[in-house]
C-alpha cells in the first residue's frame, strides 16, 4: 500500500508561480507522476520523474514552464509551476506507477489532489 499526500496547492495571478509538493509512505515505487483535472474535462498527464535516476517527461502543454524533481531521502516530489496560465486550473494529483507510462491507468495509488488557482 502506498499513501500520497499532495500540498502546496493554491491561488495565483497569472504569470506567477506555485510549487507542489507530493509525500509518498508505503512500498516504493518505479515512478511518480504528476496529472491534472479541469471541471468538465478529462484527468490529463502533466509530468513524471522515475525515482532511480531522475528520469523526466513532460508534457507538451507544460514543458519549459514547469520543474518535476524528487527528493528520494524524505520520498518526496515537487512540481515547480512557473508562469502559469489560467488555462493550467485544475485539481493536480500525485500518483505513483510501477511503469515508465504517461497513461493514467499505469498509475495505482493516487493522492487526494490539491487545488490550483490561476486568475487572469
Amino acid at each position: 500500500q502506498v499513501q500520497l499526500v499532495e500540498s502546496g496547492g493554491g491561488l495565483v495571478q497569472a504569470g506567477g508561480s506555485l510549487r507542489l509538493s507530493c509525500v509518498a509512505s508505503g512500498r516504493t515505487s518505479y515512478a511518480m507522476g504528476w496529472f491534472r483535472q479541469a471541471p468538465g474535462k478529462e484527468r490529463e498527464f502533466v509530468s513524471f520523474i522515475v525515482w532511480s535516476g531522475g528520469s523526466t517527461v513532460y508534457a507538451d502543454s507544460v514543458k519549459g514552464r514547469f520543474t518535476i524533481s524528487r527528493d528520494n531521502a524524505k520520498n518526496t516530489v515537487y512540481l515547480q509551476m512557473n508562469s502559469l496560465k489560467p488555462e493550467d486550473t485544475a485539481v493536480y494529483y500525485c500518483a505513483s506507477s510501477r511503469a515508465y507510462s504517461i497513461q493514467p491507468n499505469d498509475y495505482n495509488y493516487w493522492g487526494q489532489g490539491t487545488q490550483v488557482t490561476v486568475s487572469s
